[in-house]
């Protein structure tokens, strides 16, 4: 995370965090992202900032995939929507929906949505 702009506050955010979770499609999708910079070793560095910061995370169940759905339908690319979240960003929104926890996210795409920031 560090460089990155926003690094710092998503940072701080985490460590305040007693409960923070990662849906299992988004962990895939970090790791494919991590993967492709032509450097390994910054690839396997993914766990352990999981670990790091007590990241779990979780499988994606039914109500997370009808939500998932219901939410690419409302706020997806192609609805016509501001938000305009791909699908990868419907997973992290159901996951957040679900257990009624906020989201952690850095743009401003979730802002277009009913979703609560875990950062303002």
């Amino acid at each position: 995370m560090s460089g990155e702009s926003g690094a710092q506050v998503l940072k701080e955010a985490l460590e305040r965090s007693p409960n923070s979770r990662m849906s299992a499609p988004n962990y895939v999708e970090l790791c494919a992202i991590m993967q492709r910079r032509d450097r390994p070793e910054i690839s396997r560095l993914v766990d352990r900032l999981l670990d790091d910061y007590g990241i779990q995370v979780e499988a994606v169940d039914a109500d997370q995939a009808r939500v998932a759905a219901q939410a690419y339908r409302d706020y997806g690319r192609g609805s016509g929507h501001p938000a305009r979240l791909n699908l990868g960003d419907t997973y992290s929104y159901a996951l957040a929906q679900v257990t009624g926890e906020p989201l952690l996210f850095r743009g401003d795409d979730f802002t277009h949505t009913d979703i609560r920031p875990a950062c303002t």
